[in-house]
C-alpha cells in the first residue's frame, strides 16, 4: 500500500502532479531552470504559447511555491519570476522526462 492514500485528503502524487501538469508549466521550469527571465524573455522563448495562457501557467505555478515573482517600481513595470528551491526539485524528474521524449522521438524518426 502506497503511503498518502487518503482520499479524503487527496493523494501526495496527485497533488504533486497537479503542480506540474499541463503542457506548459514543464517548459516554462526548463526556461527558469537556467535563469531569472522577464515575461518578454518568456514568451520570446516559448513562441507557441499565448499571453494570456503564460499570464495564468505563470500565476498558478506562483500559487504553488515553484516560482516566484518579483516586481520592480518601475515605469514601465519590470517583473522578473525566479525559479525557487522547491521548484529546484523538480529539475532532475524533469530532465529524465527530457531523456525519455528524446529517446522516443528519436526512435520514431528511424523507423520512418
Amino acid at each position: 500500500m502506497m503511503p498518502n492514500q487518503d482520499h479524503s485528503i487527496g493523494c501526495s502524487v496527485e497533488h504533486v502532479l497537479g503542480m506540474v501538469s499541463g503542457k506548459w508549466k514543464p517548459i516554462i521550469l526548463f526556461e527558469l531552470f537556467q535563469e531569472t527571465k522577464r515575461f518578454s524573455q518568456l514568451q520570446q522563448a516559448i513562441p507557441n504559447i499565448t499571453r494570456q495562457v503564460l499570464t495564468t501557467q505563470l500565476r498558478e505555478l506562483e500559487k504553488d511555491g515553484l516560482i516566484s515573482r518579483k516586481v520592480y517600481p518601475l515605469v514601465p513595470p519590470k517583473v522578473e519570476y525566479t525559479i525557487t528551491n522547491l521548484g529546484r526539485k523538480f529539475k532532475g524528474v524533469l530532465d529524465q522526462i527530457e531523456q525519455i521524449g528524446e529517446s522516443i522521438v528519436k526512435k520514431k524518426t528511424t523507423l520512418k
